[in-house]
């Protein structure tokens, strides 16, 4: 216990040391959150009337993004498989980095949740034993309990090794592989329940798709390690770490194949809704072409399908995927095309027109925007601050355990020798 008590008390301590461009950093980070408990206080006060969801469209922004991170948070598999199932070391070398990303993006999945939710107090009655989530027959109380035993599970495997390090101890491997390869199947479970949330709700046709759980998957293997691509790259600069540019190279050849695939699903969807030409066809129109002059997601449909097909033209092409420059541009445009496929073209056109073929066109207001960009500035937060703690002890070498060392209390790693404080 005084290990571990010494190692969170490190952990602590690198979380809060920096030079002038960190600190600012997080006044920028606090400044975000700030606006995001502003807006929700607003909500709070005054209910959901303050957002521009109505009877017609209960689901908005917060459900299409919370859809949108919980398949970021489930990308992480995507370095455990070449990491630990086939023990390549330039991938291995930054798993926990990943799990650190899926932890980020789990929470603000689930304040996305929250901030749905008209009387987040009684979130308890989701809770097993407490409440009454009536698993497994609800898809939601399905979601929610897999989604923080995924959360849970992450955490568990960022401290254990965290831990192991700072102790400078070898970590016990049937354990930590164990739940290396619990969390694979785990990371597929969270996105297949959040999908089955949508798809087993057969009034609402725009989703009623057997595909729609593979498309969820192939989803989450593109924008999840698009999202790693950049923020190792933002790291391996801040802290002048050794993050191996084969490695960066192997997830975007990965995000080709599933790229894809996820524009294979897509169309075999499209093609089959506009051929068939049943009364369903009327939530795929009003996506892609319109339907009584009403066209406001139509600039969005095309402009999302736009970035995921430029980016599968330039991750494919060898010459651009190692140029990066262009690696970057494409993992930008993954990010901003699965987050339009999902967060826009999943949620609205499924209620639009509704059932009594009225219309009603969302667009998130201004306290809902403020909570987006407070939510966003917490996940960033948690990812900050984990990376702070963490990179010490994962991009080090020894150093020798003497005396002076032993009676300051420092942890028997540190920065490697040619390494610029973060």
């Amino acid at each position: 216990m005084k290990s571990i008590t010494a190692f969170a008390f490190y952990s602590l301590k690198e979380m809060v040391r920096g030079g002038r461009a960190y600190y600012a950093w997080l006044v920028c980070l606090g400044v975000l959150i700030w606006i995001g408990v502003a807006g929700f206080q607003e909500q709070l006060l005054h209910g959901h009337i303050v957002s521009n969801m109505r009877d017609p469209v209960p689901w908005g922004v917060f459900i299409g993004t919370y859809a949108f991170l919980v398949g970021v948070a489930a990308a992480a598999m995507a370095l455990a498989v070449p990491g630990y199932v086939y023990h390549w070391k330039p991938i291995k070398d930054i798993v926990v980095l990943g799990e650190i990303i899926a932890i980020s993006a789990v929470i603000m999945a689930i304040l996305f949740v929250m901030a749905d939710l008209g009387r987040p107090e009684r979130f308890w009655h989701l809770i097993p034993f407490l409440g009454k989530p009536n698993i497994p027959y609800s898809m939601i109380a399905m979601n929610v309990l897999i989604l923080n035993g995924y959360l849970v599970l992450n955490v568990v495997i960022v401290f254990y090794f965290l831990y192991c390090s700072y102790a400078d101890r070898p970590y016990n491997k049937p354990f930590f592989m164990t739940l290396m390869l619990l969390s694979i199947p785990a990371a597929i479970s969270i996105h297949t329940t959040t999908a089955f949330i949508f798809n087993v709700l057969p009034a609402r046709p725009y989703w009623n798709s057997a595909i729609l759980v593979p498309r969820f998957i192939a989803t989450a293997l593109c924008a999840g390690p698009a999202l790693m691509v950049l923020a190792f790259q933002a790291l391996r600069k801040a802290a002048n770490i050794n993050i191996r540019e084969e490695a960066l190279q192997k997830i975007a050849e990965m995000m080709v194949i599933v790229l894809f695939v996820n524009l294979l699903l897509f169309f075999a969807e499209v093609v089959t809704e506009f051929r068939s030409a049943t009364a369903h066809t009327v939530h795929m129109q009003y996506y892609f072409t319109g339907l009584e002059g009403h066209v406001d997601l139509v600039g969005w449909s095309w402009f999302g399908a736009s970035c995921n097909v430029l980016a599968f033209l330039l991750l494919l092409i060898a010459k651009t995927r190692r140029n990066p420059i262009t690696m970057n541009l494409a993992c930008v445009l993954v990010f901003i095309g699965v987050f339009i496929e999902k967060g826009v073209g999943l949620v609205l056109p499924g209620f639009t027109p509704g059932a009594l073929g009225g219309f009603y066109e969302y667009f998130p207001s201004r306290q809902e925007l403020m909570i987006c960009v407070g939510i966003f500035g917490v996940g960033t937060l948690v990812f900050t601050l984990l990376s702070k703690a963490a990179i010490p002890l994962t991009f080090s070498e020894p150093l020798e355990w003497d005396d002076q060392l032993r009676a300051e209390g420092s942890p028997k790693v540190a920065y490697r020798p040619d390494a610029v404080e973060p």
